[in-house]
């Protein structure tokens, strides 16, 4: 009796690796495709990003304007829509925010400095400005 409840829980044991293993083994597709499907977020993501300014700037207005609707349930005066939206807006990279320029204009004269010491060709400072300006509006 002793020896048929030794054979009985290593014949279990060895099983259960046997199970455990081919488990690990088929799980592996479930677990790499854990997050993707019909909710993901990425899937929802344009390619390239033009309009992301544009989309920014009408959930501002979306915004602004539930805003004013519900100053005009409580009584107050409602928001000037467009004015609060060009205030929210003047600080955006597309907008030509002055210190903003004067930062980049400053990031690409120590940018054309190290390239002199480097050898190379300096920069356009005007049109680098313009591209980095342009690459953070997207």
């Amino acid at each position: 009796m002793v020896d048929a409840f030794g054979v009985i829980i290593i014949g279990v044991s060895v099983i259960a690796v046997i199970a455990a293993t081919v488990s690990y083994w088929g799980s592996g597709r479930i677990y790499s495709g854990l997050g993707r499907g019909d909710l993901e977020m990425e899937r929802d993501r344009p390619a390239s990003a033009p309009s992301s300014a544009a989309e920014a700037n009408e959930e501002i207005r979306q915004m602004l304007e539930a805003k004013s609707r519900r100053r005009e349930a409580r009584g107050e005066e409602p928001l000037d829509i467009e004015a609060e939206l060009a205030s929210l807006t003047v600080g955006s990279p597309g907008t030509g925010d002055p210190a903003l320029r004067e930062e980049v204009r400053q990031l690409v004269m120590a940018r054309n400095e190290r390239r002199a010491r480097q050898g190379k060709e300096p920069l356009d400072v005007e049109a680098e400005i313009e591209r980095q300006l342009r690459d953070v509006t997207g």
